[in-house]
C-alpha cells in the first residue's frame, strides 16, 4: 500500500503553541535543517509540488540519495506512513501557513500576511491546525 501526505484544497494553520506572531525564516546552519530545506523548496516553487514531493525531496537531500536511486527509494519511503506537513516546523515554529490547492500543490504564507487571513475566512477551504510542539 502506498501512503500519502497530500491534502486537497486545505490550509494548514500555524500551531496553537507557535511561538511567533510574525513568520521567521528558518536559520542557516552548517547542515541545512529539514525546516530550511522545506522552506526553500516551497518558497522557490509555489504550487509546483505536492506535499509528498516536498517531503520526499527533502528526505532525499538530507540522506544524499542519488537521482538514479530516487524512484525506487520513493516507493519504499511511501510504503510506510510519513509525517505530513502538519508536523513541519514551518507551521509549528516559524509561523507559516501551508496551502494545498485543488491539485494538492503547496505554497506557504506568513501568518501576518493578507493571504493567510484570506485562507482563514474562506469557507470553501478546509482548515487544519499544525501539530502542537508541546503536549498539553
Amino acid at each position: 500500500m502506498i501512503h500519502t501526505t497530500n491534502y486537497i484544497n486545505t490550509f494548514i494553520e500555524i500551531a496553537e503553541d507557535c511561538p511567533v506572531s510574525q513568520a521567521e525564516t528558518p536559520p542557516e546552519k552548517t547542515i541545512k535543517t529539514l525546516a530550511l530545506l522545506q522552506y526553500e523548496q516551497i518558497l522557490k516553487n509555489p504550487y509546483q509540488y505536492t506535499s509528498d514531493d516536498i517531503i520526499f525531496e527533502c528526505y532525499a537531500l538530507k540522506n544524499d540519495i542519488s537521482n538514479d536511486e530516487r524512484k525506487e527509494t520513493r516507493i519504499l519511503f511511501f510504503s510506510k506512513g510519513q509525517p505530513c506537513l502538519r508536523s513541519s516546523s514551518l507551521a509549528k515554529r516559524y509561523g507559516f501557513g501551508i496551502h494545498h490547492n485543488e491539485e494538492g500543490k503547496v505554497a506557504i504564507f506568513p501568518v501576518e500576511s493578507k493571504e493567510y487571513q484570506k485562507f482563514l475566512t474562506d469557507p470553501t477551504i478546509k482548515k487544519v491546525k499544525a501539530m502542537r510542539s508541546k503536549k498539553i
